[in-house]
């Protein structure tokens, strides 16, 4: 028996809902394998190092890792009205951010690519001093004034009121406005060493992955909720009906062509060297 593929992902809803049915062994054609569970910045990290087999990334990482790895088509996160939130203390416009101290998750996640697309068109003179806090950090300390703003993804855009701040924009909404395409925001990435072949059957696993957990949601409430740090059911539920939709299953034309886009648009703006011609053609194979 083959030795087991090495899997990293989050502990977020969407990624334990996603592959469940694969990492529990649920699926019988499905190749089997070891799964660590890590915060996106981590994988992010050992995809770099190219220490792993397949892994949960931001898109924002592709153009260093695409040598090493190729984009699956399949199990990541795009979607419309998911995307990343600015937060403030007290309701302010766009340019009332000029200069100000900004908590982020990460410097090398594509929701900070997104931020950085739009500070460069709305705040005049661009935001200041830019403090990478771990994401569960960032709206205490929005409240409690040690940062003038923060950027929040996941399950804060349902909880940021409890914490009583207030949106001073939407990451997402000024994504589709200037562009009409979905928000790409975590990609699924596989070694290119292991062959096409074992290519395709790891995104036939992924696709089969995804089908049965929108198939029985109920199979993997258990898994997903001991995962879900702490997050109420209610807040689960809502989590996992906007990042789970029809890009998770097929990142299609609209998915490759909104990928293609923020990195274009990143690389024009000096934030990622400029994606190689060609570099996700393995993708429109699987």
């Amino acid at each position: 028996m083959p030795a087991p593929l090495t899997l990293a992902h989050s502990s977020c809803p969407n990624d334990t809902f996603v592959f469940h049915a694969w990492t529990e062994g649920l699926l019988p054609e499905a190749p089997g394998v070891r799964l660590t569970l890590a915060d996106i910045d981590v994988t992010n990290g050992r995809a770099r190092r190219g220490e792993l087999d397949v892994l949960k990334v931001s898109y924002g990482v592709l153009p260093y890792i695409l040598d090493e790895y190729a984009l699956l088509p399949c199990g990541g996160a795009l979607g419309h009205g998911c995307g990343p939130l600015v937060l403030v203390a007290e309701p302010a416009e766009p340019a009332g951010l000029a200069g100000a101290r900004v908590a982020v998750p990460s410097t090398s996640s594509t929701a900070y690519l997104l931020f950085r697309l739009w500070a460069a068109d709305a705040v005049p003179g661009g935001v200041g001093e830019i403090v990478v806090l771990p994401f569960h950090e960032i709206m205490p300390a929005v409240r409690d004034g040690a940062v003038d703003a923060g950027l929040v993804i996941h399950e804060a855009r349902f909880t940021y009121g409890r914490y009583g701040l207030h949106r001073a924009a939407d990451m997402g909404e000024e994504w589709e406005k200037r562009t009409g395409l979905p928000i790409p925001l975590g990609a699924i990435v596989a070694r290119r060493s292991l062959g096409e072949p074992v290519l395709r059957t790891l995104a036939d696993a992924t696709r089969a992955s995804v089908r049965a957990a929108r198939h029985n949601p109920d199979a993997s409430r258990a898994y997903v909720l001991r995962h879900a740090q702490e997050m109420e059911p209610d807040v689960v539920d809502q989590h996992i009906d906007l990042y789970v939709n029809e890009f998770t299953a097929d990142l299609g034309a609209d998915g490759l062509h909104a990928v293609h886009t923020l990195l274009d648009r990143s690389a024009a703006l000096g934030l990622l060297p400029r994606l190689p011609d060609g570099a996700l053609d393995t993708t429109r194979a699987l």
